[in-house]
């Protein structure tokens, strides 16, 4: 079966993997199909596993064992991913604004549209979706909105990684 796996804080932060490592790291393990989109990690791949939640067990300790950081993941279907964003309230791609998926677990994404309302002065947006926040934000604002300082303060006690709509939209492309 086709999986997704989306790592979260490739590249940035001084934690830098190769692409063509994380793909080798793969592909050694067994996993077949491999491909990398982009520099941000993110990965297709063929896997005989029965949920994605075991394969995100899995992905996360090949990567702990190759590349010696406490990895973390999630791991989804490309179908998934597909209805994912089709229920995406913020489908129109203003050219001020970027779109992101920010992809959460265990529901936080409840517990985050109780917790943060976004200041009436600012244009963002968010909405809770299944495991997801839709976010819309003007260009130029993104770590400096209200909601940017939000996720990137709960980064460290709640697992979560965020997407431009652009880059899910050439993975879903990617996928067979």
């Amino acid at each position: 079966m086709q999986y997704i796996i989306l790592l979260r804080g490739i590249n940035v932060g001084g934690r830098n993997l190769k692409m063509d490592e994380l793909k080798s790291c793969f592909e050694k393990k067994g996993y077949s199909n491999v491909q990398t989109i982009l520099q941000t990690g993110n990965i297709i791949l063929a896997a005989n596993v029965k949920t994605p939640e075991l394969l995100t067990k899995k992905a996360e300790a090949l990567l702990e064992k190759t590349f010696h950081y406490p990895a973390k993941v999630i791991t989804i279907a490309p179908e998934h991913l597909k209805k994912i964003m089709e229920a995406n309230p913020f489908l129109v791609a203003d050219p001020n604004f970027h779109r992101y998926i920010v992809f959460l677990k265990n529901g936080f994404e409840k517990t985050i549209t109780k917790e943060f309302r976004p200041a009436k002065e600012v244009e963002e947006k968010i909405s809770a979706g299944d495991g997801v926040i839709y976010w819309m934000v003007p260009k130029g604002s993104t770590l400096d909105s209200p909601f940017g300082k939000y996720i990137a303060k709960i980064a460290a006690k709640e697992f979560q990684t965020t997407r431009n709509v652009n880059t899910l939209e050439k993975i879903l492309a990617k996928c067979e």
